[in-house]
């Protein structure tokens, strides 16, 4: 649970904080919801968190565009079956390809674009029950560590918006901020993340 929990958890922050110096329009919504709800708290806990829905929005869009294990753990068949046409004997692992359905264009408009708002205005949630948004698996063996996961990664990213303020270093754009990702169970972003943190007036 630990391990599931946190390497994931570490890589996704990074995640966010990519897409969110890619995007500053998203990067300032999100941290005017955080410090307008949020108070002049130093430190933000759960129940804070459970009040900013454009940040929760934030973190199902992450997770939708980069999550951390893009292939789900594999899976055996218990008995033959036929899906779509296709014969599937007993005792095939199956492999599931997350990534790809979390970019289905049959699924999501604009697959591609770092959108939080399009999960404003729909309930699909990422604990396993929708099938077009599953970071964390689905059903009897759902990741063990979501729970964790999702507790952390709100922790963390909640405190670093509203504490810091974030920019590029000196002659950087947002154009030059890679998505490339390392090969790996977990995808971690292959070339580091340089950014200037400046604590919050």
């Amino acid at each position: 649970m630990l391990v599931a929990a946190t390497d994931t958890t570490a890589a996704t922050t990074v995640w966010a904080m990519t897409a969110l110096l890619k995007n500053p329009r998203v990067m300032k919504k999100v941290q005017e919801e955080i410090r307008t709800l949020g108070g002049k708290k130093d430190f933000l806990d759960e129940d804070d968190i459970q009040k900013f829905p454009y940040f929760k929005a934030v973190i199902k869009e992450t997770l939708r565009l980069y999550l951390p294990a893009p292939l789900l753990v594999q899976r055996e068949t218990n008995e033959a079956c036929i899906i779509d046409g296709y014969e599937i004997p007993a005792k095939t692992i199956i492999y599931v390809n997350a990534w790809a359905i979390h970019r289905d264009p049959k699924a999501w408009k604009d697959p591609e674009e770092f959108s939080p708002e399009r999960f404003l205005d729909i309930t699909i949630d990422l604990r396993g029950k929708d099938f077009e948004l599953i970071p964390f698996g689905a059903g009897r063996r759902i990741c063990p560590g979501m729970h964790m996961a999702i507790a952390s990664l709100d922790l963390i990213l909640a405190n670093l918006l509203n504490s810091f303020d974030w920019e590029l270093p000196e002659r950087m754009r947002e154009e030059d901020i890679d998505t490339e990702m390392l090969p790996g169970i977990t995808q971690h972003k292959k070339n580091p993340l340089y950014v200037l943190a400046k604590c919050r007036i």
